[in-house]
């Protein structure tokens, strides 16, 4: 089962890459970086997902 937190993730994620590459393309260093932030806390989102879901599934609590 996918986590809440793991589609959020990964639609931050996504998101983030939209933004560094259209920052990249109008030469707008901020657009660039904060896309990558997005991309590192998608990341990172995603991940507590999987981890939380792991759980889930170990402890049998769904």
């Amino acid at each position: 089962m996918v986590d809440k937190n793991e589609i959020s993730g990964a639609a931050k994620e996504l998101g983030g890459k939209v933004k560094e590459v259209a920052g990249k393309a109008t030469g707008n260093g901020r657009m660039e970086a904060d896309g990558k932030m997005d991309q590192v806390e998608g990341k990172t989102e995603k991940n507590y997902g999987k981890v939380k879901d792991a759980v889930k599934d170990q402890t049998g609590t769904h």
